[in-house]
């Protein structure tokens, strides 16, 4: 008896069916251009473009072109590519403009479909970005579909890591680009590192299409795209400065505890000097005063708010060579936080204790949330509908199967499952032999390179030639996935080999043309290519009358979708094809989910060494265990996304802050904007609100007052006056300030008073940055023990990481304010000194974001005159640093080894 559900299918038809039905009459209002395209001239396919483009711009909606504009991308494809593009692919494009996945099969011409979509919308100049999993795809596939384009009228370039600079921000110009989405990301981190609009790459997120959408969306999608950057290690001079405070004595400081601040009076300034002098840390002529302190001046603060605000077993405890902070507010020990900007390892200098260096994060993003950039988004695939609900969910992205061109033909069996490991194998060569024997071309699907290593030695045992393909360069995958549809090949494959190459019967065509063109450049190609066809005629033949290519996979994947790519390889384009699934009851997916109940089948049924249960409800139940772990993992990505969406909020404004800033020709009304805000943050401070004269923290006021605004008046003098109260003084030190910058813009001149501004403020942008993600990340990892205090962990992260962020804002009108009134002119040698050191910073964060060299490219960075038997001659490297000798292992690992 039918269920209801299955009932109203067959009546209305399910949503896929009515969503197809609704979009088949667009289709044919393409197909009804199609021989008036056909008249034009190749120029009068360019000049349609521009005619597009103008009604665009001018506001047409893009929907109302796509019927135009569809039938002149079709037209340009068959002439440049000798492809006419399938109603299907029609179809697929449409879906794809309207921002959805689109499931097309293996073999349906994704690469071709994507070209509407990326055509239409290119027309508003905007860019379009084009996204696959590997480098060699997207080259492939820039070249290939170029042509395409290139007749259209638009321009089309592909990123690809290590381009210099110049041809990066080119390609990014084009209508078009192709890039993997590793790239994609890494440069929006470094877009949002650069300090000046024209270094900038991605100018804006218009469209994007996904390919492989599921692989990129949903497998990496938990992993962060992270930048990061060795921060200097400088134990000694903690150490140094901590072997300093001890020293002081109550003259030297003052101390505000209801405020918890404590700063240097002027008696103490000079005592540091002096000591600071001996000990070589200051010059003879300078002061901690100069510029050039600044460093040194933030290391004896640090030191000194470690030993005068800081106890131990109150706010710290030292528990196993750590330093752990405790929650003032519950006493717990709040385990992997860490305080920010060296005044965690003050402490630590304090106590004696390991000064742990930090990497410091300089920018990260999750591809759920960089590709959430984009106005529009659309994917293609050939395995999504198992993943919809994520898609909807995460990336407001519909999933809609595609129908196929010509119907699948392939022959899908029951999974058979054995009681052991080896009997399983056993049945899969078997199996193999039995296909290799009447020319069947074989694709053994695996988990894992082991156990496709296994199979291989086992293969080889019976004589049977075969390739594998694992973990190799993606010129060698295409090429031996390219080889495996020839008559009697067997390749045996991870389960995920492949994406992107159709494996075609008989071979490829394409790939074997492309061959012989690279092994004999001067010969004919249009000679070359009719041989080949002819070989492959013929081959296609014999491997069409031996059943096409039979897939046999050896275990089950957690996810469906995985199985169905592996699945979706045969039987392409309508041709013949199978496939197998051979499990047992030692696969982890048999052992985890129900494996009893099956054993127990097994033994009742009486079933002998070898022997297979194959059965529909088998199937039945193992789609149930996978979808129970799709469900798990599903949940997973939510959660983690619901925290990086908290970071993700802050990002954009950053981002969006910084952006501004470099898009500023003049800053100079945010920094007076700043200035007051310090100003009114200071007099609340010092001067609380209700308070009578006598209340005021006036001699903290004044010491404040110099640091932070850079200008020496009489403000105890003030305080002190009759009738005197906060606006008063608040109306005079704004005049004081603004009289001070207005002299310095003087001094350097508007121009560079306008740049100076600019360049303080996207430094200390950075500076701040940095450290709030290394809170948050240290918040992150000790947030989720709230849950034991009956508190929501993502709640408390909102909470704090909100609180965190006003903090940081906060600190950094402070900061910026203070630079801008200490800021002297430089001489020349000081101005050299300063642009060497911003290029070399440029120079780590470019490298961090490249990642590691190669050990080819370390290798030519060993150290001139590297001695092997000299010591003397290897530099001073630190023991996780590389070796200077360049065989590009951890200087303790080769040459740094003890003993």
């Amino acid at each position: 008896m039918l269920g209801l559900g299955t009932i109203a299918k067959k009546v209305f038809g399910t949503p896929n069916d009515r969503k197809i039905k609704a979009t088949l009459p667009l289709v044919g209002k393409v197909n009804a251009l199609e021989e008036e395209f056909k008249a034009l001239s190749d120029e009068g396919i360019k000049e349609k473009t521009e005619a597009f483009a103008k009604r665009a711009l001018e506001g047409e909606d893009l929907d109302a072109l796509l019927p135009e504009a569809f039938a002149n991308c079709r037209e340009a494809a068959r002439r440049t590519l000798g492809l006419r593009a399938f109603d299907t692919q029609l179809l697929g494009a449409i879906f794809l403009h309207q921002g959805n996945v689109a499931e097309q099969k293996t073999g349906e011409g994704k690469t071709l479909t994507a070209t509407f979509a990326a055509y239409l919308n290119a027309l508003t100049h905007k860019g379009v970005h084009i996204v696959t999993v590997n480098e060699y795809l997207v080259q492939r596939d820039a070249e290939w579909m170029g042509k395409v384009f290139s007749a259209l009228g638009l321009t089309t370039g592909y990123v690809h890591a290590g381009m210099a600079d110049e041809d990066k921000r080119a390609a990014y110009g084009c209508d078009i680009t192709y890039a993997t989405n590793n790239e994609l990301g890494f440069d929006y981190l470094r877009d949002n590192m650069k300090s000046e609009l024209s270094q900038i790459f991605q100018l804006q997120h218009n469209f994007a299409i996904v390919d492989e959408v599921d692989s990129i969306l949903i497998d990496e999608a938990r992993t962060p795209l992270i930048i990061s950057g060795q921060s200097q290690d400088r134990s000694e001079m903690y150490q140094t400065v901590d072997q300093l405070i001890p020293s002081l004595v109550p003259e030297h400081y003052e101390l505000d505890e209801k405020t918890r601040n404590v700063t240097f009076t002027d008696d103490g300034n000079e005592f540091l000097e002096e000591q600071l002098r001996a000990r070589g840390l200051l010059e003879e002529d300078m002061t901690l005063y100069d510029p050039e302190s600044t460093s040194v001046v933030h290391h004896v603060n640090q030191g000194l708010r470690a030993h005068k605000l800081f106890t131990k077993d109150k706010d710290y405890i030292v528990r196993d060579g750590e330093v752990v902070l405790i929650d003032e507010f519950t006493g717990r020990m709040m385990a992997g936080r860490r305080m920010s900007d060296g005044l965690h390892q003050a402490i630590e200098a304090k106590e004696g204790v390991k000064i742990q260096p930090e990497n410091v994060t300089l920018a990260s993003v999750t591809f759920q949330n960089y590709f959430r950039l984009y106005n529009k988004l659309a994917g293609m695939t050939g395995t999504a509908l198992t993943e919809a609900e994520e898609f909807s969910e995460i990336y407001g992205l519909g999933v809609v199967e595609v129908p196929t061109n010509v119907v699948v033909a392939r022959v899908d069996e029951d999974d058979a499952v054995y009681r052991t490991a080896v009997e399983k194998y056993a049945a899969m060569i078997e199996k193999v032999k039995e296909a290799h024997a009447k020319g069947q071309p074989c694709l053994v699907g695996t988990t894992s390179i082991e156990k496709s290593e296994m199979l291989s030695q086992m293969l080889t045992k019976e004589g049977i030639t075969h390739n594998v393909l694992n973990a190799r360069q993606h010129e060698q995958e295409a090429q031996i996935v390219a080889d495996a549809g020839k008559f009697e090949a067997v390749t045996i494959a991870t389960n995920m080999a492949g994406r992107g190459t159709d494996i075609q019967l008989g071979g490829n065509v394409e790939l074997k043309v492309l061959e012989a063109l690279d092994a004999d450049p001067d010969a004919d190609p249009a000679a070359i290519r009719a041989r080949i066809e002819a070989e492959h005629a013929d081959e296609k033949v014999k491997v069409l009358a031996a059943g096409g290519l039979y897939v046999l996979a050896s275990e089950r994947h957690e996810s469906r979708r995985i199985d169905n790519q592996l699945r979706g390889r045969s039987g392409r384009q309508g041709d013949p094809g199978r496939s197998s699934f051979y499990l047992s009851l030692e696969d982890d997916l048999m052992r985890i989910f129900g494996s009893e109940r099956l054993e127990k089948v097994l033994t009742t049924l009486g079933l002998k060494e070898g022997e297979a249960i194959v059965h529909p409800w088998v199937n039945k139940s193992l789609e149930r265990a996978q979808a129970k772990v799709e469900g798990r993992n599903f949940d997973i990505r939510k959660q983690l996304l619901k925290f990086d969406d908290v970071m993700n909020e802050q990002r954009k404004v950053i981002f969006g802050q910084r952006r501004d800033i470099m898009e500023a020709a003049d800053l100079s009304e945010i920094s007076t904007d700043m200035r007051h805000q310090v100003i009114d943050d200071l007099i609340d401070e010092y001067m609380p609100h209700k308070t009578y004269a006598d209340q005021w923290n006036t001699q903290g006021f004044y010491a404040a007052v110099i640091e932070q605004l850079g200008v020496d008046v009489p403000v105890i003098d003030w305080c002190e006056e009759d009738g005197v109260d906060d606006e008063v003084v608040r109306e005079r030190l704004i005049e004081a300030t603004d009289e001070l910058m207005a002299e310095k813009t003087k001094l350097f001149g508007p121009d560079n008073m306008r740049n100076i501004e600019k360049q303080f403020l996207l430094q200390t942008i950075d500076a701040k940055w940095r450290d709030h993600l290394l809170t948050l990340e240290h918040l992150r990892s000790v947030v989720g023990f709230r849950g034991y205090a009956q508190r929501d962990p993502l709640n408390e992260y909102k909470n704090e990481s909100f609180q965190l962020f006003e903090g940081m804002l906060d600190s950094l009108r402070s900061d910026v304010t203070q630079k801008l009134s200490q800021v002297q002119p430089m001489s020349e040698e000081e101005q050299q000194q300063m642009v060497e050191q911003m290029l070399a910073q440029q120079r780590a964060a470019q490298e961090a974001a490249e990642g590691p060299k190669s050990q080819a490219e370390t290798l030519e960075d060993a150290i001139d005159g590297f001695d092997e038997g000299d010591p003397t001659t290897w530099g001073n490297p630190g023991r996780n640093d590389v070796c200077p000798c360049g065989s590009g292992k951890k200087f303790k690992h080769c040459h740094g080894r003890l003993g």
